[in-house]
């Protein structure tokens, strides 16, 4: 999954490049650093779901890594389950093209695991373990099947899932029953939650046979599901273009969360702790407490400070930034807009990006 906005990692991420196509946590583009912690699997079996603005960005930033036919373009943006279910849609039609499990595209038996291209993961022998734990749990119980981690501190920007009982293991790997989830919550709720081994961040890392989760909009989305059969039917004909462009802006704009995941029966769901040193990135403080060593700054670019700790400073690589006595902020410097603010501020960046919005004369900043 590669459309999202990132409006809080303003000025870094801007409307034509978001932060999936930059080199936020590394040399390489969050992309192509999911793209290389997917390396265990054939490229032809990785698909990349964008929207049209962002297709040449994608395009480029994947060349000779997978195959362009498997970029799938959303005509508009109508949140995750519309976008995750056109997904489905198109690895059915590649799967039943393939000749795989030799079944019609109504009835697949494959399966297919979401992963989204703007996340952090430093362990991907353990994302790598998860996933083929999350397979075999898909092939066998015909379960939806998330891989989650422990949370680090009270985030009140992510979602939270409460685990019930164990009910086995596979190969050393603990499985847990699914109560419910918590979108979002407040402070109060989210120290409590972190207080309890019975809550885990929602990673979005979603594992499921493709027939299992169609089945599922078919239940909770049936208009959505309507037009991603409409689509899906019309896939490798010459109204395929015509049907995807007039239809799917028509999908339900609404989360694979609430969606569908909120909806389903808890009996239908699996949760798969990880050790995945996880991050959703989704704040320049998450950036900062990943990355850094502790007690420390996290420099990007050309950088001389005195008596400068505990600080975020992104430079553009062509002028020096200099400190002198500051503590615990987040200095982010491009070409055209400079951001100062304090550490655990930073999830205020996206109400700066709305004023932004609001402002004409600013509006090339976005």
């Amino acid at each position: 999954m590669a459309g999202g906005s990132g409006t809080r990692l303003w000025p870094f991420s801007r409307k034509n490049k978001p932060k999936q196509f930059q080199a936020l946590t590394g040399e390489k583009t969050m992309l192509q650093e999911t793209i290389a912690r997917l390396n265990f699997l054939k490229a032809t079996d990785i698909f990349i779901s964008t929207n049209k603005k962002y297709f040449s960005t994608v395009k480029k930033q994947s060349q000779g890594l997978i195959p362009k036919k498997n970029i799938i373009v959303e005509p508009a943006l109508r949140d995750t389950a519309p976008g995750i279910g056109l997904a489905a849609v198109y690895l059915a039609a590649a799967c039943t093209k393939t000749g795989a499990k030799n079944v019609p595209k109504e009835d697949n038996d494959e399966v297919m695991a979401v992963i989204y291209a703007d996340h952090l993961i430093r362990n991907p022998k353990e994302f790598q373990k998860k996933l083929k734990i999350a397979e075999k749990l898909a092939k066998q119980d015909n379960t939806l099947n998330i891989v989650e981690v422990k949370a680090k501190y009270p985030n009140t920007n992510l979602g939270y899932v409460k685990i019930g009982k164990m009910l086995k293991e596979i190969e050393g790997n603990e499985i847990y029953s699914f109560e419910h989830f918590t979108e979002k919550p407040d402070l109060t709720l989210a120290r409590k939650f972190l207080q309890s081994y019975k809550y885990l961040w929602n990673t979005g890392l979603y594992v499921w046979k493709i027939n299992t989760i169609l089945n599922q909009y078919k239940k909770f989305l049936p208009k959505t599901w309507k037009i991603l059969k409409k689509i899906q039917d019309s896939i490798g004909t010459p109204k395929e273009k015509k049907t995807l462009e007039t239809y799917f802006p028509q999908c339900e704009k609404i989360s694979i969360d609430y969606g569908i995941m909120e909806k389903t029966n808890p009996a239908n769901v699996r949760i798969i702790p990880a050790e995945l040193q996880w991050s959703d990135v989704g704040t320049w403080e998450s950036i900062y407490e990943e990355l850094s060593s502790k007690d420390n700054n996290l420099i990007r670019g050309e950088h001389i400070g005195i008596d400068t700790a505990n600080c975020l400073i992104y430079g553009n690589h062509k002028k020096l930034v200099v400190t002198i006595g500051i503590d615990n902020l987040i200095v982010v410097d491009t070409d055209d807009a400079l951001l100062i603010c304090k550490k655990d501020r930073s999830q205020d960046v996206k109400k700066i990006v709305e004023i932004i919005q609001s402002k004409q004369k600013y509006k090339k900043l976005l």
